[in-house]
């Protein structure tokens, strides 16, 4: 364990502290301060002896969160982060992005602010890259198999790194112009700046994985003769297809779904000239949806220049605590002021948007919205509670309903869900022999925490097709859920 008194001595969470709002707004570089090595290693070292550490039941990936904890506060980095990328290939990307469900199940969270995981997490992995000991592990020998993945968000490039490791020639395509799916054109850089994407792709060069991209696997190169090229594929093409609002307007000038708008920024910001950019400069900006995409948005609105920007949310309002109905250790659903939130704009809960209204060019100039009311567990807007709020972009970010599958069903005769996801077995073979489907596009929307484990397993279920048994980790099975995680 780490101090043990720790928990006792320091009882409050201590976090980096946000750059200013005025300032951080005028650039697109992360917003947090650099940590302070003293303050991480105060924080893990309240990590307790807690027997039982539900941490790890918290988190997908099974992250010896104690070990490292434990390590930190000695200040044995070297060792700490040998046991990090134990369990995970990319702590860099989930430091940053995980909503960190382990925290929820942190033991010491039933009575006290849990430990703060996420941050001893991405202390670790960048103080490992800074001392030069993140390097690449190359195969000792090669098995002379070949694997493709579609795909290079987090669950193919998980995959990717666990199969070259294991000895296999493994080719990452990706349809985009640079490797790293929502990673790379998703992410505002404000969340996770590129340089830390770039430096792992570095690494996985150097031990063989090969990139593909710009290739779009279906139309450039058909499914059936990517799989009679190689051994196996893996698909991880993610979760793509955007929840629509079908409602009167829905086709005016300046309504578009928020990766549409996320992707171009990520474009300019990356030095790209982008010809018509979708921009909030000068715009009153309304951002339909409460989750972390729509968060981006409006983060990526302020920074340029919008003159308003309103957040609507379908359902009430989160509590600001921990509901009864979701006790310790499940992940609660509270009310949350992300970096975006406090940089800015209004946030309106039981909003239902009823009509985008048009000005006499065909452009949007407003939404109609009404209260949210409840009838027979629906969710409809109440009679007479319309009112009109102004907008000249409006940007619709309600998820995401599943993947892309023209192609697949067409030329693979791949299967899918009732939920509209690739269908697969336990062992994460579709139903064409030798096919794989890792991430989203077979679980459905989900956190990048799961992309990686379950392109760890996929790997692992590759592996052992190909070889006939493996050593490779497997964390988790399509059907495992995490506690109060309940989103396959």
């Amino acid at each position: 364990m780490a101090d043990p008194k720790g928990f006792l001595k320091v009882t409050e969470r201590e976090l980096p502290a946000r750059r200013p709002v005025p300032v951080r707004i005028m650039d697109w570089r992360e917003v947090y301060e650099p940590a302070d090595g003293a303050t991480v290693r105060r924080q893990a070292g309240r990590c307790m002896d807690c027997g039982i550490p539900f941490c790890h039941q918290g988190c997908p990936l099974g992250n010896l969160i104690p070990e490292w904890n434990d390590l930190t506060w000695r200040g044995e980095g070297r060792a700490a982060i040998d046991r990090l990328h134990a369990t995970n290939n990319f702590p860099e990307f989930t430091g940053r992005l995980c909503p960190a469900p382990c925290e929820s199940a942190c033991v010491l969270g039933i009575n006290q602010p849990a430990v703060t995981i996420k941050q001893v997490e991405v202390s670790i992995i960048d103080d490992a890259f800074g001392k030069g000991w993140v390097e690449p592990k190359p195969p000792a020998r090669l098995t002379g198999k070949t694997v493709a993945v579609v795909g290079s968000g987090p669950a193919g490039l998980a995959a990717a790194q666990q199969l070259t490791r294991a000895g296999h020639t493994v080719a990452v395509y990706e349809r985009d112009d640079r490797i790293g799916g929502l990673l790379r054109y998703g992410i505002p850089d404000f969340k996770m700046e590129k340089r830390h994407l770039e430096a792992r792709l570095r690494q996985m060069q150097d031990e063989g994985t090969r990139f593909r991209a710009g290739v779009t696997i279906g139309t450039d190169i058909s499914w059936d003769a990517l799989r009679a090229r190689y051994d196996a594929v893996v698909v991880a093409t993610g979760s793509t297809v955007p929840r629509d609002l079908a409602i009167p307007g829905r086709d005016l000038d300046g309504v578009h779904f928020a990766m549409e708008y996320l992707v171009e920024s990520n474009h300019v910001v990356a030095g790209d000239k982008v010809p018509n950019q979708i921009s909030a400069e000068g715009k009153h900006v309304i951002v339909i949806g409460g989750g972390d995409t729509g968060a981006d948005c409006i983060g990526t609105a302020h920074r340029q220049g919008a003159l308003s920007v309103t957040n609507l949310a379908i359902g009430k309002q989160p509590p600001a605590v921990r509901p009864d109905g979701q006790p310790w250790p499940m992940m609660p659903t509270v009310f949350e002021v992300s970096s975006a939130h406090e940089e800015g704009g209004e946030r309106l809960y039981l909003a239902s948007t009823v009509e985008f209204l048009a000005n006499e060019a065909g452009e949007v100039r407003a939404l109609r919205v009404a209260e949210t009311e409840f009838v027979d567990g629906r969710r409809i807007p109440k009679s007479g509670t319309e009112r009109e709020i102004p907008a000249d972009l409006v940007l619709i970010a309600m998820g995401f309903t599943g993947p892309e599958r023209d192609l697949l069903e067409d030329q693979l005769g791949t299967q899918f869900t009732d939920r509209g996801n690739v269908a697969r077995g336990d062992d994460y073979e579709a139903t064409h022999q030798g096919v794989f489907v890792a991430g989203d596009a077979g679980r459905g929307q989900s956190l990048i925490v799961w992309a990686i484990a379950e392109g760890r397993a996929a790997a692992a279920s590759v592996d052992r097709y190909l070889m006939g048994d493996t050593e490779l980790p497997s964390p988790v099975r399509p059907t495992d859920v995490a506690i109060g995680l309940a989103r396959a």
